[in-house]
């Protein structure tokens, strides 16, 4: 059961009168969900209708299950799907109760009149933050309040800093929920402070400096994101930059912070500072990817890098390329992420057979010398052999393996270990097991990929290693895959006529070589070594290595890192494929339990493990985490990460469990990115909380009036020339557009409903929008334009709006805070370099890359209206600009009927399709030019697929049209064409 805190319950008293409509604001981590769900517990009734607006399928399930766990099981909350029909969905709204549903769904329900608006007891918003003039929130809250003015509306955000930018913000989101009453909770209110205050947790904060290499890396990585910045800053010296920062940087937010500074000119911008805004957001996942990725999978991310970052997708050179990858800082982070996975030497030259003399095998530093003289490090210390016996035979000669490991597992594995200890000692202090808790120990993580590679390391955990190579099987197991991987990529870029370059395979046992190259020396060592296996290191062999190509026998200490790793790679592609994965240990494990009796074992392997020996790894998600930290109730949490989210759910759960001692194990690396981001990330949400608390001293509440009052001209029909004196004619159908249900994904539909007109939404086949009884307007977005450009989509639309429509038309639609032009700089590059003549010019041998590239999107409007010259263009800079455009269009018109704008392109009879053969429609809409629009149109026309290949090619352009029919005729006939000619 939930337990609400006095700040809860303060809270609650606040906002929970139906007759009141409120806004909350809280801090994250402080227990909103629990609030909801509370709220919605408090409205449930089978006489009232609720609806929960804006959750996410995940949301929906949490608060389900939440409100299950509550007592509301009966129906307890209902969600609303696309797959649920429209009879389903009436019967639903009648019953009542707790219904989550989307905005699309909801909007069209509303508009069609399937649930009873004026009924609807209230609606509850979550993220208001997200609510815009533009958004579907926005439009539904304003058909709710035009037939519902009792019904209360509830909206809940716990995203402060999204709710700072712009011009009055807070006041901005109020006006579109209709809201008078907002409730500002940060973490330093008094109700909140008093409350948390009261029990704290036992918090242990650890702080881990990085390895000498990773504190090399963050500091090129930083220095390089501080010469990007100010590089961007200085080519845009227009723009409002100052305010951009590393701190800043950080942050995910800072992207798109950018991003929408340079969104109004990203048209005039060159190709150098859309390389260094992309450059930015690829340097802060570097500093993220460094403290949370092993040293491996850091190199190999390294490595993708510079790949891309040199050649395009088509395998041509790259022509504009990241300028931070040509610094020094760049040449320090790719070297030292290779040293951190290993070292590359090169091989010691080998003396002549002339030259060696026979050694006693029984003289261990005459053995050392040997293998110094062959290019084997000797040493006459255990410790050495050891390591050189554990050396893998998928091991180039030429690597030392270094496999840094982050210094956080060690750490962590000292923080495990202590917690067994604090087990062991409160057992034996006390008999009886602690009355509130489980010793399970709860270790969260900030991702999911660090949450598996948490979970391999301790599965993999060496207690008897030193520190630093604790999870050495771990790595290896690592290292073997990526060495797999380059050996793979190099197979790939190897041509098919070319062998591999011959290197000598390290292999387990001594290759064979012939008699008269190995000296007697050597032949006794080999032998005596095979008698003392049990008591002496094994050795790679004794023989002379082969010597390899003269490129690879002499290392420059100046050649990039990736020169050694093609090394590597030519290499592993001269090895079988399978000394890299035969025995691999997932392979190995997956053999053992196949070929293990797991009936004999299952509690050994399958059963339930006691709280005692669990740990749960995690990563952090969102309001979860509670119910996660009240169903587990761990005495012992391990914060791998820092999170201040989670840093507040620990208190809330601290608070809500009296009785029960909590130990926090907080981790953090000192004088990093990751101590800066988290205080950084504190100080923004304060910031963010003072400008609320500041902007609601100061705000102006807006007055809401109804739309319906002062309007008399509305249902005025506009000017008729045919009416003596251009009187006005008096009309009771209100000014309408029929739009399609598709198009209630973007934002067009609410700003024609906020304009004036009646929106209907209705299944078109034929355009998205119908203005009048001769107007079709078919609309693009930029994307959406090339998308139906490269698909050919656009041109059967258009057929099918100049078929029908006198007046068929193309919106081609822009975004309102984005360039208001096609044009792109590659597009409108000119040179204005003054002409001379004293370098002639080339003489062209070939295609140009002009003329090699694709046409342009330019290209193909203009072929479009030659080819279809009724359909007129019209180009809009934002959605506002449409609503204008639709009303003007609208004047002196009559308007559309719905019934006869469904029909049109679709089949009249509704029982059309019961008892046709499925298969024969099926193989129907794989012909060319039949699409899912004319399907029906065809099986009306032909009585059956052979009927169709019968009709000759102006019969079947006839029913097609004449692109699609020759299409679809050639694709018919194609056989009969080749045996004509033969």
């Amino acid at each position: 059961m939930t337990i609400l805190l006095p700040f809860h319950k303060s809270i609650l008293e606040e906002i929970h009168d139906p007759a009141t409509s409120d806004l909350l604001i809280l801090a994250r981590g402080l227990g909103l969900r629990r609030i909801i769900c509370t709220l919605m517990q408090i409205y449930d009734s089978k006489q009232s209708l609720i609806l929960l607006l804006n959750a996410s399928p995940e949301e929906e399930t949490a608060i389900g299950d939440e409100l299950g766990i509550m007592g509301c099981r009966r129906p307890g909350l209902r969600i609303v799907g696309y797959e649920m029909g429209k009879r389903d969905r009436q019967d639903l709204y009648k019953n009542g109760g707790l219904i989550s549903v989307t905005s699309r769904i909801l909007i069209v329900d509303m508009l069609q009149s399937d649930i009873p608006t004026e009924l609807i007891t209230g609606i509850i918003i979550l993220h208001a933050e997200k609510v815009t003039a533009l958004s579907l929130e926005a439009f539904i809250v304003r058909l709710y309040r035009e037939k519902n003015k009792a019904g209360f509306l509830k909206a809940f955000s716990d995203q402060p800093e999204h709710i700072t930018s712009g011009m009055s913000p807070l006041k901005n989101i109020m006006k579109e929920l209709q809201l008078r009453r907002v409730h500002i909770y940060p973490r330093f209110h008094e109700d909140v402070k008093n409350t948390l205050e009261a029990r704290k947790a036992d918090v242990i904060e650890l702080y881990q400096h990085l390895t000498e290499p990773m504190e090399a890396i963050h500091h090129a990585i930083v220095q390089c994101m501080t010469v990007t910045l100010s590089e961007l800053k200085r080519s845009n010296k227009t723009l409002e930059l100052d305010d951009l920062n590393i701190e800043s940087a950080y942050f995910r937010s800072f992207d798109a912070v950018v991003r929408r500074q340079l969104d109004p000119v990203w048209h005039k911008v060159g190709p150098r500072t859309k390389q260094l805004v992309g450059d930015l957001a690829t340097l802060r996942r570097l500093l993220t990817y460094l403290l949370s990725y092993d040293a491996l999978a850091f190199h190999a991310y390294l490595e993708t890098l510079v790949a891309s970052n040199t050649t395009t997708a088509t395998g041509a050179a790259k022509q504009h390329q990241s300028p931070w990858m040509l610094t020094d800082a760049a040449n320090i982070i790719f070297s030292t992420a290779k040293r951190r996975c290993y070292v590359l030497t090169a091989p010691k030259p080998t003396t002549s057979v002339s030259e060696r003399q026979v050694i006693d095998v029984d003289d261990e530093d005459a053995w050392a010398a040997l293998d110094e003289v062959h290019g084997i490090m000797g040493s006459n210390s255990k410790d050495n052999g050891k390591q050189e016996e554990k050396k893998k035979p998928w091991i180039p000669d030429n690597m030392s393996p270094v496999l840094e490991e982050l210094p956080k597992w060690d750490l962590l594995a000292d923080v495990l270990q202590e917690i067994e200890e604090e087990l062991m000692r409160q057992e034996a202090v006390s008999t009886r097991p602690p009355t509130r808790g489980t010793n399970t120990v709860l270790v969260m993580t900030s991702s999911p990929r660090s949450s598996t590679l948490v979970s391999e390391f301790l599965g993999e955990l060496d207690d008897t290693a030193p520190k630093g190579s604790r999870g050495r099987s771990m790595m290896e197991r690592k290292l073997r895959r990526y060495l797999y991987w380059k050996g793979e990529n190099a197979r790939q870029k190897q041509p098919r006529h070319q062998q591999p370059p011959q290197f000598s395979a390290p292999q387990p046992q001594p290759p064979s070589q012939p008699d008269g190259e190995i000296s007697e020396a050597l032949k006794r060592k080999d032998k005596t070594r095979q008698e003392r296996s049990a008591n002496r290191r094994r050795v790679r062999g004794g023989a002379p290595m082969a010597v390899a190509p003269s490129k690879l026998a002499v290392v420059d200490p100046k050649v990039e890192s990736r020169d050694d790793a093609n090394d590597i790679a030519a290499f592993l592609a001269s090895q079988p494929s399978d000394l890299l994965v035969s025995s691999d240990a997932d392979a190995l494990l997956l053999e053992t339990l196949l070929s293990s009796e797991a009936e004999m074992d299952y509690d050994t392997h399958y059963g339930l493990l006691a709280p005692s020996q669990m740990v749960v790894v995690r990563a952090y998600t969102d309001d979860t985490d509670d119910q996660i930290l009240a169903e587990l109730q761990p005495r012992f949490i391990v914060m791998f990460e820092p999170n201040l989210d989670f840093v507040r759910r620990i208190e809330v759960y601290r608070n809500s469990n009296p009785g029960m001692g909590v130990r926090v194990y907080f981790m953090v690396y000192q004088l990093c990115c990751e101590e800066h981001k988290y205080l950084a990330g504190l100080r923004r949400e304060k910031e963010s909380f003072e400008k609320l608390i500041k902007e609601r001293g100061s705000m102006l509440l807006p007055i809401f009036e109804d739309k319906h009052v002062g309007k008399s001209d509305a249902v005025i029909k506009t000017i008729s020339t045919r009416l003596a004196g251009g009187r006005k004619e008096l009309s009771t159908v209100a000014s309408q557009v029929i739009v399609d249900m598709r198009e209630f994904r973007s934002t067009l539909p609410s700003l024609l409903h906020a304009s004036g007109l009646l929106v209907i939404p209705a299944t078109l086949t034929v355009g998205d929008y119908i203005l009048t009884p001769d107007i079709c307007v078919e609309r693009k977005s930029i994307p959406d334009l090339v998308a139906s450009f490269n698909s050919g989509r656009l041109y059967t639309q258009c057929e099918l709006m100049s078929v029908h429509y006198k007046q068929p038309v193309l919106l081609i639609e822009f975004e309102e805070n984005k360039a208001f032009s096609l044009e792109t700089v590659a597009e409108s590059a000119k040179s204005y370099i003054k002409p001379t003549n004293k370098y002639p010019p080339k003489k062209s041998t070939g295609p140009t890359d002009s003329d090699r590239a694709p046409p342009s999107v330019q290209s193909k409007l203009v072929l479009l209206t030659l080819h279809f010259p009724r359909v007129r263009i019209i180009w809009s800079s934002s959605p506002y600009g449409t609503a204008d455009i639709f009303n003007d269009l609208k004047a002196n018109a009559f308007e559309p009927d719905p019934n006869r704008a469904i029909a049109i392109g679709a089949e009249e009879d509704p029982e059309a399709g019961a008892g046709i053969n499925a298969a024969a429609e099926e193989l129907l809409r794989c012909l060319p030019g039949v699409t899912a629009k004319n399907v029906k149109y065809v099986m009306n026309k032909v009585g059956s697929v052979r009927e169709l290949c019968e009709l000759d090619r102006k019969g079947v352009q006839g029913i097609l049209g004449v692109e699609p029919g020759n299409a679809c005729y050639d694709f018919m006939h194609r056989g009969e064409r080749k045996k004509g000619a033969l």
